[in-house]
């Protein structure tokens, strides 16, 4: 059995709107950070007297290397906030790029910054270098905050080993999730040593004052988009399951029915984390695409089995209430700023893409999908995909494996071949990384600039 969801009223509206651009604010946005970077290293600058001595040297190094480990845990926080203007236009996947690399910069300042402060108060104490430890200890014990400022620090350290590469993919996709939430207790314990210690902030009034602007803007984000936002947005909608529809072997359809979905402002090739409260995974949240435009009734997601919350959701039954957080995702027709249109699929990424398929605006031949799978047998919503080609005037193409197991040609000359004029289009993907990064070359190959190539990696 397969869904059948194509033709919408809300769907060919969509399909008839004029092409206009939104331009990502992800510049402006990088501009104000290190405007924000600047103004710390100022404040250092202006506190900060003739250095005369190496002690001196240790602990001013010290000191700045403590002020930006500061700023930037705010940035990391900011980062996880889910801001529309962050998640809805620069993109989910690059913010998530974005907060990996700030708490990578963060972690390493930190550590220097302990380090070399632990130094120069142990060379005040006229101790040496081998005394740091001892040091360290003496200053959580006598120094304000400084207790909590340790714990504080201990999380990160667990939050930054546990988002190395080769131990996250060891790791449940649940356990990471929600040790990466403690990054909130991390940076509030780590906080008030900061202004309770900080010789900038003792003697400079106003820079206190905007420290805690700072910090109290990040927290209000926080609480304003994690929590109240999504909490206005269940109690309004209250969703919950339709029905769930196997559409090839390990991959599912969950449709989700509740009030009024189509106002949640969703676009087509955005998605949602998605909780089911269902016994067992009441406390997993994960991120879905939408696999078909919004209806006033309905939502659908479709998923491939690769993980245990994704095998368990063929055991939904109906009528299993559901909470929502988005819509997220950049990856909608706003980036589109040409006529013609490629949206090129690998497996499962064709969740965005045929909702895409189905809603980008386009007159008859503007709009070509390429769809990549191991089998034909693998060809999810091949039904729909095609009835939407009809409709539409559409073209649509697919590549899988030989018999005997050999990889479909998609390179530059072969997309050349298929579409003459491919440098004249915009191209939307979704797939695996490694299949994203060789269409990715093949598309430049072929003429296309890198600006009209679009991708979000769902693989966070």
């Amino acid at each position: 059995m397969t869904t059948t969801l194509a033709g919408g009223r809300a769907a060919r509206r969509q399909t008839m709107r004029r092409i206009r651009p939104r331009r990502s604010p992800a510049t402006v946005l990088l501009l104000a950070v290190w405007a924000g970077a600047a103004g710390v290293l100022w404040l250092w600058w202006h506190n900060t007297p003739s250095v005369a001595d190496d002690n001196s040297k240790i602990l001013n190094a010290g000191r700045i290397t403590g002020l930006l480990a500061g700023y930037l845990m705010a940035l990391v926080v900011l980062q996880m906030a889910r801001v529309p203007a962050l998640e809805r236009r620069v993109g989910s996947d690059r913010v998530a790029r974005w907060h990996a690399m700030t708490g990578r910069y963060t972690l390493c300042l930190v550590v220097a910054h302990v380090f070399l402060i632990m130094w120069g108060y142990a060379l005040q104490a006229g101790k040496g270098l081998g005394d740091i430890v001892q040091q360290t200890m003496d200053s959580i014990n006598q120094l304000p905050d400084m207790g909590k400022a340790a714990i504080g620090t201990g999380l990160l350290f667990v939050i930054g080993l546990m988002s190395i590469g080769g131990v996250r993919k060891r790791i449940p996709y649940d356990t990471w999730y929600h040790v990466h939430l403690l990054t909130y207790a991390a940076v509030f314990l780590t906080f008030w040593h900061q202004l309770t210690t900080g010789n900038d902030f003792a003697v400079e009034p106003v820079a206190k004052t905007v420290w805690y602007a700072l910090y109290g803007s990040v927290t209000a984000l926080v609480v304003w988009y994690r929590i109240l936002t999504p909490i206005r947005l269940n109690l309004r909608h209250r969703m919950y399951v339709e029905a769930v529809v196997e559409e090839t072997p390990g991959v599912v359809s969950v449709l989700i029915g509740g009030r009024k979905l189509h106002r949640m402002g969703a676009e087509a090739g955005q998605f949602f984390r998605w909780r089911f409260l269902a016994p067992g995974m009441r406390f997993s949240s994960h991120p879905y695409s939408l696999s078909a435009a919004p209806r006033p009734g309905m939502l659908r997601i479709t998923v491939k089995a690769i993980g245990d919350h994704s095998e368990r959701l063929r055991e939904l039954v109906p009528g299993t209430k559901v909470w929502a957080e988005g819509p997220y995702g950049a990856l909608t027709a706003q980036r589109r700023s040409r006529g013609k249109v490629l949206l090129v699929a690998g497996g499962v990424g064709i969740t965005p893409m045929r909702a895409l398929f189905e809603t980008l605006p386009g007159a008859a031949g503007d709009i070509t999908l390429l769809y990549r799978a191991n089998t034909t047998q693998d060809l999810a919503l091949w039904d729909e995909l095609a009835t939407i080609a009809d409709e539409r005037g559409a073209r649509l193409m697919y590549a899988v494996n030989s018999p005997d197991g050999e990889r479909p040609d998609i390179s530059a000359e072969s997309l050349q071949r298929k579409l003459p004029d491919i440098d004249k289009h915009d191209v939307f993907m979704c797939g695996p990384n490694g299949f994203a990064q060789s269409v990715y070359e093949a598309l430049r190959g072929a003429g296309v600039p890198a600006r009209r190539i679009h991708h979000e990696s769902f693989e966070m």
